[in-house]
């Protein structure tokens, strides 16, 4: 026992020494401070265009307009990047039971640029401009604010009488809002021409402070962060833009340390902005879905109605080689009307890969054989799979038609490739359904809320823009409930089971939709852009980008913790 004692009294101050050497060894821990962003910098940006008018009832056909005056001019609400809408101007808002009326409610320490507070007059004003019109505002943004009747509570306070339940009304609030204590006294004709809309007056985070001028031509112009703005401040005190005439010169812009940025990558510079190692590039869903529209009522090619023959032509086109090898990678592939990331896309539906011996298995399936003599065009009781694919007559499109194509030829269908100018591909050959099939972008750009009712109700087949003429009841029905139904679970099921039925009939052939990229120099910090709704979004997070930071003291907390 003895003996057994000592053995255990050893083998304790064995380990008790082990584990003081031990402790000894351990690393010595530094508390890590994340850098603290502060107000400072200037930021500057190449805009691919010219400057027309900033003002927001005017911007309606000028996209770079619109990015400098997002950041100018605040709006009611705003819509995140799942289509959700939050608050902006307006602190909360309410929807009456039958959904015809919409109560508002504005923050009450919103002022002007010029120190004067905003208020619901001022929205009422900005209102009746958009329901007198003219050339710069589109027809039926006009038509539809001219049903709408609007009154004024009071100063905080204001009210929307819709003539019916339109569930996507929230989508016409993103309008900037317009002062009417400087611009109460002008028709819409004068606002056009007045010299406001070159010293524009907002409510958002930064406020014009000049033009950049070169031989009387508007070369830039420059903002300064807005220090009474109602919201977060901006931490970059300064943002100047600068125009160029095209994506090379903005480019060049960037490598002449120039500016900082470039609003839009476009794909033929992609190559040579990927060799730049200081340029961080964003990407971000575009509100464009690229689709071959088919003719569901021309007689000419009944094949059309048959959903395999649709399903096959859709299994027949490699999609993922077009957008690798033509778009290099600026698109992503869909198989739904909505668009992906949003709150009414369903992630459940079938996927449709290229698998060109599944669509010739469809085709065969459905009696569609290639004849023993004779030309190598699948038929069937002595009608041809053979029809003609309208195109906007450009470069890109023309370059996706010929692979399209290539695919069905080798599936022995007979396709003739036309290209038509874009307006006269619209007003004329869809809207008159004088067509077979086209190739179309579908642009959603300043609608979050999906509503696909204009391109798909049966309704809208005869003079609306449902150009296939896909004649569905069950799908329609889903439609017409989700545009009267204001609770957003229940508008999420309608949407999710009309998905399911475009999915299974394929009344048309949704391809991609194309992806937007930004690229910013690396020495601004906290940049993140998610999918858009317009270009103008890439901004949505413009309040959390800094240039400047600090480290924290050792007696303080980092952020966030």
């Amino acid at each position: 026992m003895k003996k057994l004692r000592w053995q255990l009294i050893i083998i304790f101050l064995t380990g008790l020494v082990v584990g003081i050497l031990l402790l000894g060894e351990q690393p010595l821990i530094t508390p890590m401070f994340r850098p603290q962003p502060v107000q400072g910098g200037v930021y500057t940006e190449a805009l691919i265009g010219s400057m027309q008018r900033l003002d927001p009832v005017m911007d309606f056909y000028n996209r770079v307009d619109r990015d400098v005056d997002r950041l100018i001019f605040s709006q009611l609400i705003r819509f995140d990047e799942r289509g959700l809408p939050q608050p902006d101007l307006a602190e909360s808002w309410g929807i009456s039971k039958d959904g015809t009326i919409y109560n508002f409610t504005i923050r009450s320490n919103v002022r002007w640029h010029d120190g004067e507070p905003l208020t619901s007059g001022d929205v009422i004003f900005t209102i009746g401009l958009l329901q007198e019109g003219g050339e710069t505002i589109p027809g039926d943004l006009q038509a539809f604010w001219g049903e709408i009747e609007v009154k004024f509570l009071d100063e905080t306070n204001l009210q929307f009488h819709l003539p019916y339940a339109f569930a996507p009304f929230l989508d016409y609030l993103t309008f900037g809002v317009l002062p009417k204590h400087l611009l109460g006294d002008l028709s819409f004709e004068q606002l056009a021409d007045s010299p406001y809309n070159l010293q524009p007056v907002g409510s958002g985070p930064f406020k014009f402070s000049h033009l950049i001028t070169e031989e009387d031509l508007i070369t830039g112009v420059v903002l300064s962060a807005f220090e009474a703005y109602y919201g977060k401040e901006p931490f970059i005190e300064q943002i100047t833009f600068v125009y160029y005439p095209d994506h090379n010169a903005a480019l060049q812009a960037y490598r002449d340390n120039e500016v900082q940025g470039i609003s839009e990558v476009a794909v033929g510079i992609l190559p040579d902005v990927l060799g730049e190692e200081d340029l961080a590039l964003y990407t971000g869903r575009m509100p464009e879905i690229s689709m071959v529209l088919l003719n569901l009522q021309n007689p000419e090619v009944p094949f059309f109605l048959e959903t395999s023959v649709r399903k096959a032509l859709l299994y027949g086109i490699n999609r993922q080689w077009m957008i690798d090898r033509l778009l290099m990678g600026q698109a992503v592939m869909t198989d739904s009307p909505i668009l992906p990331g949003t709150w009414a896309y369903y992630d459940g539906l079938v996927r449709i890969d290229y698998d060109p011996d599944r669509a010739r298995n469809l085709l065969r399936e459905s009696g569609y054989v290639v004849p023993a003599d004779g030309e190598l065009v699948r038929e069937k009781e002595e009608t041809q799979v053979r029809f003609t694919l309208l195109y906007p007559d450009d470069d890109a499109h023309e370059q996706l038609v010929e692979v399209i194509q290539s695919n069905w030829l080798a599936l022995d269908i007979a396709v003739e490739i036309e290209p038509v100018p874009y307006d006269q591909l619209i007003n004329e050959r869809l809207e008159q359904r004088d067509y077979q099939a086209a190739l179309v972008d579908l642009n959603l750009a300043r609608t979050p809320d999906p509503d696909p009712y204009p391109f798909w109700n049966q309704l809208q087949a005869i003079g609306g823009q449902n150009y296939s003429q896909w004649d569905h009841r069950m799908a329609s029905e889903y439609l017409e409930q989700a545009r009267v139904e204001n609770d957003l679970v229940e508008r999420k099921r309608l949407y999710h089971n009309f998905q399911v039925i475009f999915n299974q009939e394929m009344p048309a052939l949704p391809l991609f939709y194309p992806v937007y990229t930004y690229a910013v120099d690396r020495q601004v910090l906290g940049v993140k852009m998610g999918p858009l709704f317009e270009s103008s979004d890439r901004f949505a997070m413009i309040l959390e980008w800094y240039m400047e930071a600090r480290l924290p003291t050792a007696q303080s907390s980092p952020p966030g913790e």
